[in-house]
């Protein structure tokens, strides 16, 4: 009898510890038709009851008429049931066209139903980093923007995500002042940068609707126009410190040259020189020049260095002409 009642115990144990019997009762005393064989089913296709079974009778409680085959649908594909029921009745509750459909294509998306469905309601305000721009005047303007916006439930699936809608953001505040003659107009009417951002339809394929452009901060950077301006100068002044050098070196390379041409010259006018006694003595034995004329060559030769030796002593500063004479 002992192991009887031993066997019937275990068998009751493993039922209740298989078959959520507490579950069960739960469910239908919440007005959740759910049968035991539903339960039993979850069980073999691996899915937790209770993450079906409680936002079910969440969703019952708050008036939304859901299937349990729809949530267990969508847990199987790897949805949050919870997460998705309970968008569905802040939707509700706000009074926002959201379907059981739209609701899990958008947690499906990865991205967050319920927050999306509390950001349509209550509008969030996204920060810009600090973009930084140049006016035409060279000045660097440095602009900080908050951006309102509103959750668009029908753009979710599909739409471009807050990454998006700061880089259009920084891209318009970019275009407005790079259009601006001077740093100065920008710093007056800092509203035109909101005007001409809000105008370019930046929201356009995104998950959100801007509300408004509000500029938290203006500041002044750096004169980029004339930083360049000097890094032109010193680029400038090195190319022309290139060419200087350039000329300086085929000025030298010239002058060497020359100089060689004259020490080639001189060497043959010192190898003609060179020449000149051995042409005279050749000359005097063959008859061709006679002892007069070699005297008076030479009587011609030292004229000629005496008038050269009297005209360098005329240049010379300070000369004494009365001496000489």
């Amino acid at each position: 009898m002992a192991p009887m009642v031993a066997l019937v115990l275990v068998l009751l144990g493993v039922f209740f510890s298989f078959v959520p019997v507490g579950l069960w009762i739960t469910a239908r005393f919440s007005g959740v038709p759910v049968k035991i064989s539903d339960l039993v089913g979850m069980r073999l296709r691996r899915v937790t009851p209770s993450q079906i079974v409680n936002p079910l009778i969440k969703a019952t409680k708050a008036g939304l008429s859901l299937q349990l085959n729809e949530l267990e649908a969508h847990y199987l594909a790897g949805g949050n049931v919870n997460l998705v029921v309970d968008a569905l009745i802040a939707a509700q509750r706000a009074n926002i066209a959201l379907s059981f459909k739209e609701a899990t294509a958008i947690d499906l998306a990865g991205r967050n139903v319920l927050e999306a469905v509390q950001v349509s309601v209550n509008p969030k305000v996204i920060e810009t980093p600090e973009i930084a721009a140049v006016a035409k005047n060279g000045i660097e303007v440095q602009v900080k923007a908050k951006v309102t916006v509103r959750a668009n439930i029908q753009r979710l699936v599909g739409g471009a995500g807050e990454a998006t809608i700061i880089a259009r953001v920084g891209e318009g505040i970019v275009t407005t002042v790079g259009s601006s003659q001077t740093h100065s107009a920008v710093l007056e009417n800092p509203d035109l940068i909101s005007q001409t951002v809000l105008n370019k339809g930046l929201d356009s394929g995104t998950a959100f609707e801007i509300l408004s452009i509000d500029i938290a901060d203006v500041d002044i950077g750096r004169n980029v126009g004339a930083k360049l301006q000097m890094e032109q100068a010193e680029a400038d002044k090195r190319i022309s410190q290139a060419k200087a050098e350039e000329r300086r070196a085929q000025a030298v390379a010239s002058e060497q040259e020359n100089l060689a041409e004259i020490r080639r010259q001189r060497a043959k006018v010192v190898e003609a020189e060179a020449l000149v006694p051995e042409a005279l003595a050749k000359a005097l034995s063959e008859g061709r020049m006679g002892v007069m004329d070699y005297y008076e060559m030479q009587n011609m030769i030292s004229d000629t260095k005496m008038r050269q030796s009297l005209a360098g002593d005329e240049q010379k500063p300070g000369a004494d002409t009365t001496q000489n004479a």
